[in-house]
């Protein structure tokens, strides 16, 4: 009897499981002035912080100096929260905070996670440019 219950537990798991995300898209929830920048096609930044997160918090200064210096002043940064921004996550597919992800031209050209050499961050965030 207790493996005929496993059974029908496991494959009710199984199908919970293949119903999708949790916090699938449903493509009400966005990057207020993202989809407009994007169209536009400039150089922008996505970095997904939470403020629990010493990474982030290392992050944070690096790209506001990077930002603030002639070489990227057209480029535009999206601030999203680890913690309260679930279907941002999955519309972006982050699946860490700590993430930078860069577009240029309207497209994803690259992403790191956990990153926090200053060489390193300038030299994706040139990716955009």
């Amino acid at each position: 009897m207790q493996r005929r219950q496993f059974l029908m537990l496991s494959a009710a798991a199984g199908m919970a499981a293949a119903t999708g995300p949790v916090f699938a898209d449903n493509g009400d929830e966005t990057i207020p002035g993202f989809d407009e920048a994007l169209k536009a096609g400039g150089p922008m930044l996505i970095h997904v912080t939470a403020p629990w997160c010493e990474t982030c918090q290392a992050q944070k200064p690096i790209v506001a100096a990077l930002l603030a210096s002639p070489d990227f002043r057209a480029m535009k940064k999206f601030d999203v929260d680890f913690d309260t921004q679930k279907e941002i996550l999955a519309r972006y597919r982050v699946q860490m905070q700590s993430t930078m992800i860069v577009y240029k031209g309207g497209k994803e050209i690259d992403r790191q996670t956990g990153q926090t050499d200053p060489a390193v961050i300038e030299a994706l965030l040139r990716e955009a440019l």
